[in-house]
C-alpha cells in the first residue's frame, strides 16, 4: 500500500540500465529510506519493495518463492492487489541488489517502495495505460462500424469484394491493438512461460493470437477453409474492456492506497531550524534531533512531535487522527508530525524525531497492513496456476471435440473457452473488497494493522469496553450540581469556576474546566492545603470557600455522592455541592447506542470498584458492568464469552489491555494511549473517537457482503458461461464481452466500499 500499484509497462522503466542505482541500495545510510531495524533482533531490517509486472495471484506466489529462495531472506509476504513485497532479512548476509537482480531474472521489476512515491516510473506508466485503453477503444469502434454489416445483411447481400474490402480496413485497424495496446498481455505471459508457469495472461494472450491469426488468414486466403468468419471485432472489443477493467483496478488502488500516499508525502523535505547564534537555517528534516527548536510558517507541515513554544495556530491533524475541524494550538499545546500548520507562526521544541514520531508509527501500521492477504486471497494465490492448467485443457479439448465437425468452428469455441474461463473476477473479489475498505477506515482515523481481522469483525455480536483510557479521559468533569431550592445551578457553578481558576488542584481544574467563570471580583484569594479555596466577593462581608465537607461547615455524612465532592459555601451556609466523576468520551452514549442499533451486545470491564464501575456504564447507557476485574478475571470473562459461542470485539487502551485483546475475537486499541508500534491489536483508532468503533463494525459488515457478492458473482459467471462456450453457442466476442464485465463489475462493486464510512 505505501503506493506500491501494479502497471503494465513498468517494467520497462525499471530496467538494467538501473544496475548503478541497485547498487547503491547496498549502503545501510539507504535503507532507512524503505526499510526499518526489527525490534529485538539485531542486525534484522524490515523492507518494502514495489513490484512491477503482477496480474494476477499466480504472480504473487511466484514472488514470495523466488525471494524466499535468496540467502539471508526470512520471510517474505507479496500483496498481489497492491504489488508490494514485504522482507524479514539479515545485514551482512543478504543485499537489497540481490533482490532487485533475482526478480529481474524471474521477469519482474521492483523499486523500495518509499522511491514509487516520486519515481518518474510510476506517472509513465500510468499514462502508457491510458494511451493502450485510448487506442483500444478508437479502433473498437472502428472495427465494430465495419463488422456491423456481416452481422445486418441478409446471405448474399454483401459482395465478395465489398467483405473482403471491410475485412481488410479491420485487419488494418485491428492490428495497433495487437501491436501496442496487447503488450502487456504478450510481455506477462512470454515471461510466464519463460519460467514454466502459467499466469492469467497466458489464456489471454493465447486467446488473442489464436483469434488475429485465424482472421488473418481469412482475410489473406478468403478461400480457405479458414475464411467463412473473423473475429476481429471480438479481439478489439475484449482488449479494449480488459483494459478498461485493469485501468479502474489502477483507480481503485489509487484511491485505496491514497491515504498512505498521503501521508508519506505529509512530510517536508526541509525546515527552518534555530542554530547557535539564534538564527534560522533551512536544514533537511532527517538532521532533526530531539531539543532542537525549529521555526513553522502557515501553510507548513510539522515535521516532527513536540510542544509549541511561541505563537498561536490552528493545525489540522484530520490525515492522522480523524479528527475533520482545526485545532487550536498555542504555547504548551503539543503538535505531531505530518499535522498541517494553517494560520498562524509556531516555534517548536523537538521532543519525537524521524522514526521515533507518531507520524512514523502510523506509516508502520499501513505498511504491514499492505502486504497482508485475506485467507480468500491466499487460497486463490495457492488454487491460480492449478486453475489455469484447467483452463488450458478444456480449452483444448473443446478445439479437439469440434474439429471434425467444423475447424474454423473449433478454433472459435477454444479462442471463446481461453477468455471466458479468465479467472480476473475471482481473483479480484477479496482484495478489492479488502483493501478498498481499508483505504476508506484510513480516511478516518482507522488503522486496520490486520486486513484479515476484516472478516472477522463482520461476525462480532459482543463489544467489550476497558474503562479507563478507552471509555473515559484522563480528567474529572463535574457531573452532577446540587443547589438549595431555588438557586440557580448554572449561576453558583460560574461563581465555583472563579474561584476554582486560582487553584491547580485537579478537582478545582474540573470545575473550571465545566463552567465559564462568572465576571465577580475576588480579593483575598487563599488556598488552604488540603481543605479548599477561599476569598472575598468584591466588597462583601463573609468569606467565600470552596473545597471539602469539613472546610465549608457541613456536617460529616450529609449530601454524600458516590465520587468526588466539592461544596460551595459563604457566611450564610451551603450553596452548592459538585459531584465528579472521570470525563467520559465525547460521543461516547451516542457509540454505544450505534452498536446496539447494529445489534450488537455491549459490555463494561474493568478493575476499578463495582460502584465507580456501575455509576459510569449507566452514564454510557452500558447496562452489563463487570468491576474489580484483575488481568486474570478479565482473561477468564472474555473465554467464557467465547465457549457461550459469542463473537467478541475488546475495545482497550492498548497498554495494561495486552492479554485480554489478544485472546479477542477482534482487538481495538485507541491509539493515542499507545506507542503504536507496540500496539498488539487487529486496528487502532488514531483521533480517541468511540464512534469509529460501530463505524468499523458497519464497514466490517459491508465488505463481507461486497466480498460475498462479488464471489457470488464470479461463481455464478463461471458457471453459465463455461458450459455454454465448451458447447459452441458462445462467440469469443460475447466471450470476451462477458470476462471483461464480470471484472468491470467486481471492481465497480468493491469501489463502493471506498467511500468513508458514516459515523453513526
Amino acid at each position: 500500500m505505501p503506493a506500491a500499484l501494479a502497471f503494465p509497462g513498468l517494467e520497462k522503466a525499471v530496467s538494467s540500465d538501473d544496475f548503478p542505482r541497485r547498487e547503491t541500495l547496498d549502503d545501510p545510510a539507504e535503507w532507512t529510506g524503505f526499510s526499518r531495524p526489527v525490534a529485538g533482533r539485531d542486525g534484522w531490517w524490515e523492507s518494502y519493495l514495489s513490484i512491477s509486472g503482477m496480474y494476477c495471484a499466480a504472480c504473487s506466489l511466484t514472488v514470495e518463492q523466488v525471494l524466499c529462495g535468496l540467502q539471508g531472506v526470512e520471510g517474505v509476504q507479496v500483496n498481489g492487489a497492491t504489488a508490494t513485497a514485504r522482507l524479514l532479512w539479515q545485514a551482512g548476509v543478504s543485499r537489497p541488489s540481490d533482490w532487485l537482480r533475482t526478480l529481474q531474472g524471474a521477469g519482474y521489476g521492483a523499486l523500495p517502495a518509499g522511491d514509487m512515491l516520486s519515481a518518474a516510473p510510476r506517472l509513465q506508466a500510468q499514462r502508457l495505460l491510458l494511451w493502450r485503453w485510448l487506442v483500444a477503444g478508437f479502433c473498437m469502434m472502428q472495427v465494430m462500424m465495419y463488422a456491423t454489416p456481416a452481422y445486418l445483411a441478409a446471405p448474399g447481400e454483401i459482395t465478395p469484394d465489398m467483405q473482403a474490402l471491410l475485412r481488410w480496413a479491420s485487419w488494418v485497424l485491428t492490428l495497433p491493438v495487437v501491436l501496442f495496446s496487447c503488450t502487456p498481455f504478450f510481455s506477462s505471459a512470454l515471461r510466464d512461460l519463460r519460467h514454466r508457469r502459467i499466469g492469467m495472461d497466458v489464456p489471454v494472450a493465447l486467446g488473442i493470437l489464436i483469434a488475429f491469426g485465424a482472421s488473418s488468414v481469412a482475410t489473406f486466403d478468403p478461400a480457405s477453409r479458414w475464411g467463412a468468419e473473423v473475429w476481429y471485432d471480438s479481439v478489439t472489443m475484449f482488449v479494449f474492456f480488459l483494459l478498461s477493467g485493469r485501468l479502474l483496478e489502477q483507480r481503485l488502488r489509487d484511491r485505496t492506497a491514497g491515504s498512505l500516499e498521503a501521508l508519506m508525502r505529509r512530510l517536508p523535505a526541509s525546515v527552518e531550524r534555530q542554530d547557535a547564534d539564534g538564527r534560522f537555517e533551512r536544514v533537511a528534516v532527517r538532521r532533526l534531533v530531539v531539543g532542537d527548536l525549529i521555526r513553522v510558517l502557515p501553510g507548513e507541515v510539522i515535521p516532527a512531535d513536540g510542544s509549541v513554544t511561541v505563537g498561536e495556530s490552528r493545525v489540522d491533524e484530520a490525515l492522522l487522527t480523524g479528527e475533520s475541524a482545526p485545532l487550536r494550538r498555542a504555547p504548551g499545546s503539543t503538535v505531531i508530525a505530518g499535522s498541517h500548520n494553517l494560520t498562524g507562526l509556531l516555534l517548536i521544541q523537538v521532543a519525537c524525531a524521524g522514526p521515533d514520531t507518531r507520524y512514523a508509527g502510523i506509516v508502520a501500521l499501513m505498511e504491514q497492513a499492505s502486504v497482508q492477504k485475506p485467507q480468500l486471497a491466499q487460497m486463490a494465490d495457492r488454487i491460480a496456476s492449478p486453475f489455469l492448467l484447467l483452463v488450458l485443457l478444456a480449452s483444448a479439448g473443446a478445439a479437439v471435440w469440434w474439429w471434425p465437425v467444423d475447424p474454423a468452428h473449433a478454433l472459435g469455441v477454444a479462442v471463446a473457452v481461453l477468455i471466458v474461463t479468465c479467472p480476473c473476477a475471482l481473483s479480484l473479489a477479496t482484495p478489492a473488497a479488502t483493501l478498498a475498505a481499508a483505504g476508506a477506515l484510513a480516511r478516518q482515523g482507522v488503522m486496520v494493522r490486520r486486513l484479515q481481522a476484516l472478516e472477522s469483525c463482520a461476525a462480532v455480536d459482543t463489544v467489550v469496553f476497558d474503562k479507563t483510557g478507552t471509555l473515559t479521559e484522563d480528567r474529572m468533569k463535574v457531573v452532577h450540581t446540587l443547589t438549595p431550592s431555588g438557586v440557580d445551578p448554572d449561576a453558583m457553578g460560574r461563581l465555583a469556576a472563579a474561584l476554582a481558576n486560582h487553584s491547580l488542584h485537579p478537582l478545582s481544574r474540573a470545575i473550571a474546566d465545566s463552567y465559564s467563570a462568572s465576571d465577580v471580583v475576588l480579593t483575598g484569594v487563599e488556598e488552604v492545603a488540603g481543605c479548599g479555596m477561599q476569598a472575598r466577593v468584591d466588597r462583601a462581608p463573609g468569606l467565600l470557600l470552596l473545597g471539602s465537607t469539613g472546610f465549608c461547615g457541613m456536617p460529616a455524612g450529609d449530601r454524600q455522592a458516590r465520587g468526588p465532592q466539592v461544596h460551595l459555601a459563604d457566611e450564610s451556609g451551603w450553596l452548592a455541592s459538585f459531584e465528579l466523576d472521570e470525563a467520559l468520551r465525547p460521543g461516547a452514549a451516542a457509540a454505544v447506542l450505534a452498536l446496539g442499533q447494529l445489534g450488537c451486545r455491549v459490555q463494561l470491564l474493568s478493575g476499578d470498584q463495582r460502584n465507580a464501575v456501575n455509576q459510569l456504564g449507566r452514564r454510557a447507557g452500558i447496562s452489563s458492568c463487570f468491576g474489580e476485574h484483575s488481568p486474570e478475571d478479565k482473561l477468564d470473562h472474555m473465554r467464557g464469552l467465547q465457549q457461550q459461542g459469542q463473537r467478541v470485539a475488546m475495545v482497550g487502551d492498548g497498554m495494561n489491555d495486552g492479554p485480554v485483546l489478544a485472546l479477542a475475537n477482534v482487538s481495538i486499541a485507541m491509539g493515542q494511549a499507545v506507542p503504536l508500534a507496540q500496539a498488539k491489536a487487529d486496528f487502532v483508532v488514531l483521533g480517541g473517537q468511540l464512534s469509529a468503533v460501530p463505524a468499523l463494525v458497519q464497514m466490517a459488515r459491508r465488505t463481507r457482503s461486497i466480498v460475498r457478492q462479488n464471489l457470488a458473482w464470479a461463481a455464478l459467471y463461471n458457471a453459465v458461461c463455461v458450459p455454454l462456450a465448451v458447447l459452441g453457442v458462445m462467440p469469443p466476442w460475447l466471450a470476451g464481452l462477458g470476462m471483461a464485465a464480470s471484472s468491470l463489475l467486481v471492481v465497480l462493486n468493491s469501489a463502493r466500499l471506498a467511500r468513508a464510512p458514516k459515523r453513526i
